[in-house]
């Protein structure tokens, strides 16, 4: 790895500092996966003084270093050529970490672009994308080195959200090429969330697809495999019953709240409902499907009210604004919290003030909080008269329906391997691409060289415009000919694993029989983008 190694040090000697990083390991359903440690910055501070004069010191240094990293490269890129480009996922759920740290790595749907577009910029990730909810924040990561890549992800998400590696690393998991495609299509079919075949996460992936292609921010391979899940989650609800009396994170927030109710009370106590989003809205139709009657609604605007309040009509939704929340949350049993605050809304100094509710419903008022983070402080949980549930407590409803969905998802299983299968294909057919463009690449070389030779022989004064083209129109025609049974054999459309097979053979007997070496050049010219790239 010294090339590797002598470019990571000419990226240090430009821009990055080197890091030191202690290795570990982490745990993700009984397997032992490796994490890393915390990193810190060394390396003294550059003086103001004379920044002028450093920068264009920095300039020459980083147009040397970038070449000898190249040159370094070359020599032992044999060495790094044995570690296959890697998809990648490194993220951590509801069923790896608590509601605590889940919130501190949200990432808001807004700066999506923003954190993709610096995980690309780290040396060894090549494209990337972020899927973030209340029950999961994944990185999925086109990796140019597994280890490296895995690396830097790691330190951007605790720089990112000031968790400390150690801390960090013992909620993550990391799953890597096919196992990281399954998890992203079990993920999209509803296999993997909370409440199992729950719809929610479907539009979550597409939006994911959504944003990045409006903003141009995902690369060929992220694309794809986001696309294919959001196929493979379609499957799976129209071919079987997963979802069929599926209950979502709202509907479940619902249940949880009628459960902790006295059951003379559920239809009857007084509901309250912060932020009228697609979660929001969700819970006001559970609790008109319950039979409640009445909804007050706190939200910034009118108008997303007055639209939930045309499609839902078997319930009477009142609006408060945004500056009412406390004098509402005083006048109700219930309240549901569901915003996209990034701080809290309710905190012990707000819920200590409030008025006692009825001995009727049990002389407590619920706080059921479906936002992450989280809406109401964990201060709150630690007052008499309080109970607050965050999404992390809906387990308690989800286990009832549970056992039934799990057989249905071993139907879902089989659709998955399915699509799972034709994305590998897909991807692996993506590999003899590049051979066909060298090779193409290396007999319109010869052809160009053996023309002008030929041309030269005969003279421009015996040559005529009709001679001169039909002798270029031959050498064509012989090259087009002579390559039409080597490319044909590098052509797979990926759907038949024998025929793959023999495609890649062939691809590298090819490579090796006219020198294309067409990996390595591949290879140096993604490093040669980045060092280009960090220059910049």
């Amino acid at each position: 790895m010294a090339a590797v190694n002598g470019l990571v040090t000419a990226f240090a000697r430009v821009k990055v500092v080197p890091f030191a990083r202690k290795s570990s390991f982490g745990i993700r359903n009984g397997n032992v996966v490796p994490s890393y440690g915390n990193s810190r910055r060394v390396g003294p501070r550059r003086s103001v003084r004379c920044e002028a004069g450093v920068d264009v010191e920095v300039k020459a240094v980083a147009r040397a270093s970038s070449v000898n990293a190249l040159e370094q490269f070359k020599i032992s890129a044999d060495r790094y050529m044995k570690e296959r480009i890697s998809i990648a996922v490194i993220g951590l759920s509801v069923h790896t970490a608590p509601v605590e740290m889940r919130e501190k790595l949200a990432i808001p749907e807004a700066q999506w672009p923003r954190a993709i577009a610096e995980l690309c910029s780290l040396n060894h990730i090549e494209e990337a994308a972020v899927l973030s909810t209340c029950n999961r924040m994944e990185i999925y990561v086109v990796a140019l080195s597994w280890n490296r890549g895995i690396r830097e992800v790691i330190d951007w998400m605790s720089k990112a959200s000031g968790i400390p590696v150690s801390e960090l690393r013992q909620h993550l998991f990391m799953l890597r090429d096919s196992d990281a495609t399954r998890h992203l299509f079990e993920v999209s079919a509803g296999l993997d969330s909370l409440v199992l075949g729950e719809g929610q996460i479907l539009a979550q992936v597409k939006q994911v697809v959504r944003i990045g292609q409006g903003s141009g921010v995902l690369g060929k391979n992220i694309d794809r495999m986001f696309k294919d899940a959001i196929t493979a989650g379609k499957r799976v609800r129209s071919e079987t019953n997963i979802s069929s009396g599926a209950v979502s994170v709202s509907s479940a927030a619902v249940e949880l709240a009628l459960m902790k109710l006295p059951k003379s009370q559920c239809l009857s106590a007084r509901m309250l409902l912060i932020g009228a989003g697609k979660m929001g809205k969700l819970v006001i139709k559970h609790l008109a499907a319950k039979g409640c009657k009445r909804i007050e609604v706190v939200n910034r605007s009118k108008e997303r009210v007055d639209a939930i309040r045309e499609e839902v009509k078997d319930i009477e939704i009142i609006y408060r604004p945004l500056t009412e929340m406390l004098a509402s949350a005083a006048e109700a049993d219930v309240v549901f919290t569901s915003t996209a605050s990034e701080m809290p809304l309710f905190l012990k100094e707000h819920v200590e003030v409030l008025p006692p509710v009825s001995e009727a419903v049990g002389g407590v008022r619920l706080f059921i909080d479906i936002s992450v983070p989280r809406n109401v402080g964990s201060c709150v949980s630690g007052l008499e008269y309080a109970r607050v549930y965050n999404v992390d407590d809906l387990k308690e409803v989800v286990e009832a329906n549970k056992e039934d969905r799990l057989r249905k998802a071993m139907e879902a299983q089989a659709i998955i391997t399915q699509e799972l299968k034709r994305f590998e294909a897909w991807r692996d057919s993506l590999e003899t691409v590049p051979t066909i463009k060298k090779l193409r690449s290396y007999a319109d070389r010869i052809k160009a060289s053996e023309l002008e030779r030929c041309l030269q022989k005969i003279g421009d004064e015996a040559l005529t415009k009709k001679m001169r083209k039909a002798i270029e129109e031959l050498s064509s025609s012989i090259v087009n000919k002579l390559l039409h049974g080597p490319l044909q054999h590098l052509r797979c459309d990926g759907s038949d694993g024998r025929t793959l097979d023999e495609t890649l053979e062939n691809m590298h007997a090819l490579n090796r029989m006219f020198s294309l070496d067409t990996e390595k050049a591949i290879m140096e010219q993604k490093i040669k983008a980045k060092v280009e790239k960090n220059q910049a």
